[in-house]
């Protein structure tokens, strides 16, 4: 009886911080959260973006963002440890890194409709693979490769529409290009986060990366602000509470996801980074009348399938990523 009264006590028990706890509807309900409140953010920013300079969009996301993950970490009963590192330039370098990333995707959230950036966006985690083989040594056989090359394609079948006159003075074109520097980007935090998650904490990866891209996000100044005289006081207090809105989305966006891994693996939850692109259309159909063309549409179903089955290949490999997944902050975030 004492056996079988401890083994329920244990079953029932929370799992340790850090693990993944299985409930993997939770876990898919929380990503399918999270991607709606991420797109309630890009929505909003794309509407500031009309009148507010790109740098200081990024410093209202992660200013305002800031405090709720600050709170999401306080509930935890790890605040104080959130500060704690043994690698203070691994996360000031995956700031800089993922700072560049979300300077380039929110510009091109901007130049671009919202399906043609998004699917631009999904070029991520195939550049994750390649440089996961050239910086980590990570072993790449053949199916993942030809995932990879297959994905490739389909972005260059996105891109297409974009890139076909070859005219970067085009506002379009630019936004395509540096759509894609996002990716390139985001995909390389993703490599530092994988080297910081060898010895940080989670909370202590959000926690740096919030504070840190605060801070650094301040030297967009000089690209031109607009200042408190111009735009935070009346009759214009509808700008002040979109760059709310931006941060306060993407904090509650970050917790959301993390809080997914916690409870399924990232091979279960992954491809539901997808449904992003079904909010793509909804949104820019009816908030700002954009029609995707055949191309995009083409081109975003060859990488989703592309992307899918890495995961399915690297599940089947044993490789885990749901720690990584858990640290990581989203490129669009």
């Amino acid at each position: 009886m004492a056996s079988k009264k401890s083994a329920t006590q244990l079953s029932r028990a929370p799992a340790p911080t850090g693990m993944t706890r299985q409930a993997p509807l939770i876990g898919i309900g929380l990503k399918l959260a999270s991607t709606i409140v991420f797109f309630a953010m890009v929505t909003v920013l794309k509407i500031a973006a009309e009148r507010v300079p790109i740098g200081e969009l990024v410093f209202a996301r992660n200013f305002f963002g800031v405090f709720p993950v600050l709170m999401m970490v306080g509930v935890r009963g790890e605040l104080g440890l959130a500060f704690q590192t043994q690698n203070p330039k691994g996360h000031l370098l995956r700031a800089c890194i993922g700072l560049t990333a979300m300077v380039c995707m929110f510009t091109a959230y901007d130049l671009l409709p919202l399906p043609d950036a998004t699917a631009i966006n999904f070029a991520t985690p195939l550049i994750v693979v390649v440089l996961a083989f050239f910086m980590l040594g990570e072993t790449v056989r053949i199916y993942r490769w030809s995932a990879v090359a297959v994905g490739f394609a389909g972005i260059l079948v996105v891109l297409s529409p974009h890139l076909g006159e070859g005219d970067f003075d085009n506002s379009a074109t630019f936004g395509a290009v540096v759509g894609f520097m996002g990716a390139a980007f985001a995909a390389l935090a993703m490599i530092t986060v994988r080297r910081l998650c060898v010895t940080e904490r989670t909370s202590t990866i959000v926690t740096w990366f919030s504070l840190s891209a605060t801070v650094i996000s301040l030297l967009t100044i000089p690209a031109g602000w607009i200042w408190p005289d111009q735009a935070w006081i009346i009759p214009d207090m509808e700008t002040a509470a979109l760059l709310v809105m931006i941060g306060l989305f993407g904090g509650v966006g970050q917790i959301l996801l993390t809080q997914s891994y916690r409870y399924a693996d990232a091979s279960t939850i992954a491809p539901f980074d997808y449904v992003n692109m079904l909010w793509a259309i909804l949104v820019g159909w009816v908030v700002f009348a954009e029609v995707p063309v055949l191309e995009v549409i083409v081109g975003a179903v060859i990488v989703m399938a592309a992307g899918i089955f890495v995961i399915y290949r690297e599940h089947r490999l044993g490789l885990d990523r749901t720690k990584d997944r858990r640290a990581s902050t989203p490129s669009k975030s």
